[in-house]
């Protein structure tokens, strides 16, 4: 007898947890291995945010909470909602969840049942696809090409609908590839939706803030209204506001989603962390002054790592609209020799080799579901990204 549950059998730990963790372990072996394989940014939580987590400690705020959230922050999430997306909300369609990946979780251990099929473009977040399978979904990938900028056509949309469609997955900015949807191109998959009443949409905006240039983001129930009950539009506190640990995401849609969400926290997580919680508070209701200025930084570590990589032998980078990744592809190089004499046959090979070799550490592309790629978080200094794209160069010109 198995001690492994048939569920947790169909899933696969964290291909982008993995590579961080293997980076660590060479480190501390004395190793020089620069990590670009985790999606955290380098900026410490503002000061504001910390000092009113403090407060809610010395407060005494340290008690369970309303499972899915306290009222002063779902009020702040109602508020987010209307000023920056034009999105009119009650509390009572506001979810908080100990962080972004829970949302998900919850949202569809909540609705799947065994043969319902939830639609994920690829490239897509490593965890979307398996925590479909871990709540007895199945997933169905809908590729999509550098050419078209990774993003879902609708075309493709249409033909991968079924009568078992229960979910579709949007993510803008995109975390691996970065790239960022359009008005325009969101109003032409809302188009396709609009004729499919059954298909719930989950629109992860976890990386809103975080668009360059004149980009102009949207979300899909602001471009289509006549889709707002059908959407849960999920976003959270750790992009923008540097604050991955506190592990704080939330999402707003139908209120009988968001209290079946509830049930399903009632008897697994429980609350949030209370204290992270008016963190969280602050942050959206307090300055957003630096967001902007950090949007800037990444920016220009973006368009550094796009011109290195592609001066780099054999690798092609497309420049994405947002986030802090780049996805570049290593088409060229399948089929190479590394100096190690190990033939370059797929992306991982290329991860794995890059690590051996120049101690860069960066996520293959498979993981992700679209090969041959791999994926770099350049949410780092630009004195470790120049070093980092430095030694790429070389690894690709010692590929024979």
């Amino acid at each position: 007898m198995s001690l492994e549950s048939a569920a947790l059998s169909r899933v696969k730990p964290s291909a982008t947890l993995a590579a961080d963790a293997k980076a660590r372990e060479l480190k501390a072996q004395g190793r020089n291995v620069i990590s670009l394989a985790a999606g955290e940014p380098d900026f410490d939580t503002p000061e504001n945010v910390k000092e009113a987590a403090i407060k809610a400690i010395r407060d005494g705020k340290t008690k369970y909470t309303n499972v899915d959230g306290i009222p002063e922050l779902k009020e702040a999430i109602v508020a987010k909602f209307q000023r920056e997306n034009g999105l009119t909300y009650k509390t009572s369609q506001v979810n908080v969840s100990p962080g972004g990946k829970p949302v998900i979780w919850n949202a569809m251990i909540a609705t799947l049942s065994p043969g319902d099929e939830v639609i994920i473009p690829t490239p897509y977040w490593v965890s979307y696809w398996d925590i479909v399978l871990l709540a007895g979904g199945a997933p169905v990938a809908v590729a999509t090409t550098a050419d078209t900028g990774f993003k879902l056509q609708a075309a493709d949309l249409e033909a991968a609908i079924t009568p078992k469609t229960k979910w579709v997955f949007l993510n803008s900015p995109s975390n691996p590839s970065g790239a960022a949807y359009t008005r325009a191109e969101l109003k032409a998959i809302a188009d396709v939706l609009l004729r499919h009443p059954h298909v719930m949409i989950l629109t992860d905006d976890m990386y809103e803030h975080l668009v360059f240039g004149d980009f102009e983001f949207t979300t899909i129930a602001q471009v289509e209204p006549a889709l707002y009950d059908r959407t849960l539009t999920m976003n959270g506190v750790s992009k923008a506001y540097a604050m991955t640990g506190w592990r704080i995401g939330y999402a707003a849609g139908p209120e009988p989603l968001i209290k079946l969400m509830a049930k399903v926290m009632s008897q697994t997580t429980s609350n949030p962390c209370s204290i992270s919680q008016w963190a969280a508070v602050e942050a959206l209701n307090g300055t957003q002054e630096f967001i902007k200025p950090n949007a800037k930084l990444f920016e220009g570590r973006r368009d550094l790592v796009v011109s290195m990589l592609n001066q780099a032998q054999g690798i092609h980078c497309p420049t994405p609209e947002g986030a802090f990744y780049v996805y570049p592809s290593v088409e060229k190089l399948l089929g190479k020799t590394a100096p190690s004499g190990k033939v370059i046959q797929n992306d991982q090979d290329f991860a794995v080799e890059l690590l051996e070799q120049e101690g860069v550490s960066v996520v293959f592309g498979a993981a992700f579901g679209l090969s041959p790629f791999f994926r770099i978080s350049y949410a780092t200094s630009n004195a470790v990204l120049e070093d980092a794209c430095g030694r790429i160069q070389r690894f690709c010109a010692n590929l024979k």
